[in-house]
């Protein structure tokens, strides 16, 4: 199993948008030196909590400063853009990045982004879709363009000077593109099955009960085999968030207590999603009222918190309850200690993940 990391950069909103920006940055070139294979950043445009604007711009900045993490977009809200800036904008920093990038892709989730950018009461996934086939017939194009569409328009053909290069869009360092990824939320996902189609490959949230993250292999499976294709774990990854400690009080004081970042992260984060009616992806009881779903509750079912040795027992314990998977992807949150933070990360890397990888290997002996 390989290790990345999924930054959905939640922090407290009166924070120093400088100092978190800068902590976010310092997050990716520390998973950089410590062998993290990939690393995702979310992006929002409504949202002082989400101060990361534009994930392209973000990993931009890192581009020469990471020397092995692959990294990757979690996600580019696509209704929220139009197709020919994200074609040309992708297509610089895969070159930037020599092919060290993954796409990830989504309808985007904030209402707000999507209130600002006038399709709160469109069909943002209809958006979704005609904006991805668009982006990938403009990297498929040879020539100007005329691509007309529900909601976007993408055309230089009265302009065009072909000869000179005008009215063309610069393609990507990979061919025939970046790989694309999508972040799946809900139980049981139409979407798994639909991205598993297209060779698209899912995401598990890390704020999904393990019940709903297991549901989403059998989708991607299906989709797999509707295309005569074998679905092979190694291409699932599975976000988590998990606070690994040297002692177990300060693991468990950090890591499910207000005390710490994660209980602040789901306080944010189940006002969002139980206010717009999302309830259900924290019950496993769909009778369960609302009123039960309060940030400690989630934060005590969601959070994996302790010792290396309770780590690996609960993560292990994780991946027999939804099946094997090929990437964790470390959620990272505030660093509300920047000491504990950073520990944290060393030990997932240099302590958890190697006892991880040697008991599944002997379980596969």
């Amino acid at each position: 199993m390989k290790l990345g990391m999924f930054m959905m950069p939640l922090h407290p909103p009166g924070r120093n948008a400088t100092e978190t920006l800068a902590e976010d940055r310092e997050a990716f070139l520390l998973a950089d030196r410590l062998g993290y294979c990939e690393g995702f950043v979310g992006e929002h445009v409504t949202d002082l909590a989400e101060n990361v604007t534009s994930c392209l711009m973000f990993l931009a900045s890192l581009a020469h400063e990471t020397k092995n993490i692959v990294l990757g977009s979690g996600t580019i809200n696509m209704p929220n853009s139009h197709p020919a800036a994200i074609a040309a904008q992708v297509a610089m920093l895969d070159h930037i990045l020599k092919g060290r990038f993954i796409m990830g892709i989504s309808p985007g989730g904030l209402m707000s982004d999507a209130e600002v950018f006038g399709n709160y009461q469109k069909n943002r996934n209809a958006m979704f879709v005609e904006s991805i086939n668009m982006v990938l017939k403009i990297w498929e194009s040879e020539g100007p363009m005329d691509l007309q569409g529900e909601f976007f328009k993408v055309s230089t053909r009265q302009t065009a000077i072909p000869e000179i290069g005008q009215g063309l869009i610069l393609k990507p360092y990979q061919r025939p593109h970046p790989r694309v990824v999508g972040t799946a939320v809900a139980p049981f996902s139409a979407g798994v099955t639909e991205m598993a189609k297209r060779g698209w490959q899912p995401i598990s949230a890390n704020f999904l009960m393990p019940p709903w993250v297991k549901s989403h292999w059998p989708k991607y499976v299906e989709g797999r085999a509707a295309v005569d294709a074998k679905a092979d774990p190694s291409e699932w990854r599975v976000a988590k968030s998990i606070f690994v400690a040297d002692d177990e009080k300060t693991a468990q004081r950090y890591g499910k207590t207000a005390e710490g970042p994660y209980h602040f992260y789901f306080k944010q984060l189940t006002r969002k999603l139980v206010g717009g009616g999302r309830a259900n992806l924290f019950k496993l009881d769909q009778s369960q009222p609302d009123s039960e779903i309060t940030p400690e509750y989630v934060t005590d079912k969601l959070v994996i918190a302790g010792t290396v040795d309770s780590v690996v027992e609960q993560l292990l314990a994780f991946r027999e309850e939804i099946g094997d998977f090929g990437t964790l992807l470390y959620a990272c949150h505030d660093w509300k200690d920047p000491a504990l933070g950073k520990r944290s990360m060393e030990l997932m890397a240099t302590e958890v993940m190697p006892r991880v990888n040697a008991a599944i290997a002997k379980e596969k002996q």
